[in-house]
C-alpha cells in the first residue's frame, strides 16, 4: 500500500499543477512561497482568547490548563530557530535524511518514509479537495531525534509546564489546504513558524461530527456552513510567532491555510 501511495504521488507530482492565488499575507515566508488555498480562509471571528507575556504561571494554571484553550503571544523568542527552518538551510542540512509521513486522517496511519528534499519537491503541495484524508500524505511528527536534534535544541518551548507530564516535539511542514482531522490525545502546544494555521477546536464532552478518513478542508467546505450555532467549534487562526495551548482530551483538528512550517510541544 505504501509502495502504491508514493507512486501515485510521484505521478501526480508530474502533472502541471495550477497553483491557487499568491497570498497577501505579506509576512516572510522563509523561501516556502506561502500561497492561499481559495478554498479555505480565516475564520470570521476568533473565539480563542489571546495572552501576551504578561500572564503569569499561576494564571496560566488557574484560568487555562484544564479548561480551556488560549493564544500565547510573545512568550518565548524563537526568531534564531525560525531563521533555521528557512526553506534553503532545511534541505541544505536534511535533504537526503528520510522523514515519515503518515496519511492524515483520523485512527489508523499508512507511513512511507522518503528523503526531504523528496518530500519537498513532489509531496509539498496544495491539498486536493478531491482526496481522501486516507490518501493524503502529511509530514508531522515521527521526527528522527537523533538527526534533527540539533535543529530541535534551537527552539524554545512556553515556560509553563503541566504537572506529571514531560514535552516531546512533532515538527511538521505541510502544504495550503492540509491538515489533520478531528482527534484528541493529552495537553499541548503549537507554535507556527511560518504560515498560518487554523484550528478548530471542541471540549471533551463535545463529539464532532466529522468522517475520520475525510480531510479537514472537505470537514470545512461540507459539514462546517451547515452546523447551528451551538455546535460550532471554538476556533482561530494562528500566525508566526503565536503558540496555542489546549488541554487534556480536548477534540481540534487543523487547516494550513498557507504553506506552514508548525510544531508542537506534547506534554504526555
Amino acid at each position: 500500500m505504501a509502495l502504491y501511495i508514493r507512486i501515485l504521488l510521484v505521478l501526480q507530482a508530474l502533472v502541471p499543477l495550477v497553483l491557487p492565488e499568491q497570498s497577501d499575507y505579506t509576512e516572510t515566508d522563509g523561501g516556502w512561497r506561502l500561497f492561499r488555498y481559495s478554498a479555505a480562509q480565516e475564520e470570521e471571528r476568533c473565539t480563542v482568547e489571546r495572552v501576551d507575556a504578561s500572564i503569569t504561571y499561576a494564571s496560566f494554571m488557574q484560568q487555562y490548563a484544564y479548561k480551556s484553550p488560549v493564544i500565547l503571544q510573545g512568550i518565548t523568542d524563537n526568531s534564531e530557530f525560525r531563521s533555521l527552518c528557512s526553506k534553503q538551510h532545511l534541505v541544505q542540512e536534511y535533504g537526503e535524511r528520510l522523514v515519515r509521513l503518515s496519511t492524515a486522517n483520523t485512527y489508523s496511519y499508512e507511513k512511507l518514509d522518503v528523503p526531504f528534499q523528496e518530500y519537498v519537491e513532489h509531496f509539498l503541495r496544495p491539498q486536493d479537495i478531491n482526496t481522501l484524508g486516507s490518501d493524503t500524505l502529511y509530514f508531522f511528527g515521527d521526527n528522527n531525534f537523533t538527526e534533527w536534534g540539533s535543529l530541535f535544541q534551537k527552539y524554545t518551548p512556553p515556560p509553563f509546564k503541566i504537572p506529571g507530564t514531560s514535552g516531546a516535539y512533532s515538527f511538521g511542514i505541510a502544504g495550503s489546504g492540509t491538515g489533520v482531522p478531528f482527534h484528541w490525545h493529552g495537553p499541548g502546544y503549537s507554535e507556527v513558524i511560518y504560515g498560518r494555521k487554523r484550528w478548530f477546536l471542541y471540549p471533551p464532552d463535545k463529539t464532532p461530527e466529522f468522517n475520520p478518513n475525510r480531510t479537514t478542508l472537505s470537514w470545512v467546505l461540507d459539514t462546517y456552513p451547515s452546523l447551528p450555532e451551538e455546535d460550532r467549534p471554538i476556533e482561530c487562526t494562528i500566525r508566526p510567532g503565536e503558540v496555542l495551548y489546549f488541554p487534556d482530551r480536548w477534540w481540534h483538528a487543523t487547516l494550513n491555510l498557507d504553506t506552514s512550517v508548525f510544531i508542537s510541544t506534547f506534554l504526555g
